[in-house]
């Protein structure tokens, strides 16, 4: 696991989970370019993911839940693990 990250950026690295903190601004977490297995975690630092979003971006044309698009955090204290399938279905939800 990694600090708390309060910036409006960042970019994971596979294996690594993040606490994400968006009591000031939102966040935009881009994935590492997936290789079958590896796997990214998230948790809502502060509660604040209803306020201040979390967008999980994609790496190039990855997909995300099998959707080409990024995915969207607004749920309050929500922590999840994405990992990677294939180029059909991209990042998974491991657990939510």
């Amino acid at each position: 696991w990694q600090a708390v990250e309060a910036g409006a950026t960042m970019t994971a690295v596979a294996g690594e989970g993040y606490f994400i903190n968006t009591t000031s601004n939102a966040c935009t977490a881009t994935l590492p370019a997936g290789t079958i297995g590896d796997e990214v975690s998230f948790i809502d630092y502060a509660g604040t993911f209803d306020t201040n979003n979390l967008t999980v971006g994609r790496n190039g044309s990855e997909k995300i839940n099998g959707v080409a698009a990024d995915l969207t955090v607004s749920v309050e204290r929500a922590a999840f693990t994405l990992v990677f399938t294939d180029s059909t279905q991209g990042w998974l939800l491991k657990d939510k």
